[in-house]
């Protein structure tokens, strides 16, 4: 097998996500929000490939190709075999309104479509908790698989043969199979079809969100993906927006440089709502402001940290995963982050120009107000009584402060 690579397409819903490699495996994906427990970890599990993984396997593969479903995050994966055979995979995290308000749940789903010959394919589901410790535990039903997930549990329904998969077996896929995975609790409804309906009401959500952006004609493509990629990292619930849907990916091989960015950066954030906002994406714009105000509401005397969890928690305590190798077996593997202590007075700033716009722009559903004026002035006095001080700087060297 291959070493892990960051060939990786991103799949999501604003609550989940998952990174998907180049043979439609899942080896990356936290639950229940981006900055929870791994399941799927095998990006940075070492040789230990197998676990936390989510693959289909093809026997006798030989190639494999990807692209998305125009102007959406709905992934397609397609695998051939030296025979001829050959099928498709279609990934998504459910996302849509319904009864008045957005579904987003804890929950992946995943089309397999036989689009070639007889295709002969291995599931291979080995979610892991407690951060690589151990496989989740499994129980099983006619047509789910329960895993345990120490504090949480996730069940996979399917039309798929759960003996086959449970047991690791290679078998015959005849028709489309429909799998998904989510919250343990039982699956209403068929699962062909509502698996289906998810896809398309999906699709539809991106596609109609994409044509409310404002974009020229030229790198329409490009724009849109980015748009879409800066998006699912949002945590939607608070409005938050996570710098990367990873942790510790190194900066350079051997250099223990290796650290947790799924949290949210006032300064990251800024830029990405700064970029959305030119597009006329004013959804992540208000979500962020709502998260901005209860940042500021708990600011002590108006003082800003560099950054906070993406339920606004402001100690991100950190820890080193010793289960996980790290990618490439470049290790440590950290939860948490303690740039958090750090002293940088460039986000003061990254907290008053996006908050001003609100006082400002009547597109908004909810304008500033008196009160919010008088919590941002308790932050622009924090500025201005440290502006000819020194900082630790943006680049967060740990023997500065």
């Amino acid at each position: 097998m291959n070493q892990p690579n960051l060939e990786l397409s991103p799949i999501g819903n604003c609550q989940v996500s998952a990174l998907v490699d180049t043979d439609g495996g899942f080896v990356w994906g936290c639950v229940p929000r981006v900055d929870g427990d791994p399941v799927f970890c095998s990006l940075l599990n070492g040789d230990r490939r197998d676990e936390g993984t989510w693959r289909f396997e093809l026997e006798g593969q030989v190639s494999s190709s990807q692209h998305y479903v125009r102007n959406t995050p709905i992934l397609v994966t397609r695998l051939e075999a030296e025979d001829g055979s050959a099928l498709e995979i279609f990934d998504f995290a459910p996302r849509f309104e319904r009864s008045g308000r957005m579904y987003r749940p804890v929950a992946f789903a995943r089309i397999v479509r036989p689009v070639a010959g007889a295709p002969r394919l291995r599931v291979r589901m080995a979610p892991m908790k407690n951060y690589g410790e151990a496989l989740a535990e499994t129980t099983n039903g006619t047509n789910h698989v329960r895993y345990l997930l120490g504090s949480q549990a996730m069940r996979l329904t399917t039309d798929a043969p759960v003996g086959y998969i449970l047991e690791d077996r290679g078998y015959r896929v005849e028709s489309d199979q429909h799998f998904f995975l989510g919250p343990d609790e039982p699956f209403v409804g068929n699962i062909r079809s509502e698996v289906r309906r998810m896809e398309e009401a999906t699709r539809k959500y991106w596609q109609h969100w994409v044509r409310g952006l404002h974009i020229p004609l030229e790198w329409q493509e490009e724009v849109i993906r980015a748009a879409i990629s800066l998006k699912l990292c949002q945590h939607e619930e608070t409005g938050a927006i996570v710098a990367a849907l990873t942790t510790s990916i190194p900066e350079a091989p051997g250099s223990q440089r290796n650290w947790d960015y799924r949290y949210c950066w006032i300064r990251d954030s800024y830029y990405t709502v700064q970029a959305l906002n030119r597009l006329g994406a004013l959804d992540v714009l208000e979500k962020y402001l709502a998260y901005l105000r209860n940042i500021i509401d708990q600011a002590r005397g108006g003082q800003i940290q560099p950054l906070y969890s993406v339920m606004g928690d402001p100690e991100l305590h950190e820890f080193e995963a010793v289960s996980l190798a790290g990618y490439r077996g470049n290790g440590p593997v950290r939860i948490g982050n303690a740039a958090y202590k750090q002293v940088q007075f460039d986000c003061y700033g990254q907290i008053v120009m996006p908050t001003a716009q609100a006082f400002f722009d009547t597109r908004l559903l909810r304008m500033a107000d008196e009160r919010d004026f008088a919590h941002l002035e308790e932050v622009g006095e924090a500025a201005w009584a440290k502006h000819d001080k020194p900082d630790a700087g943006l680049w967060e060297f740990r023997t500065r402060q």
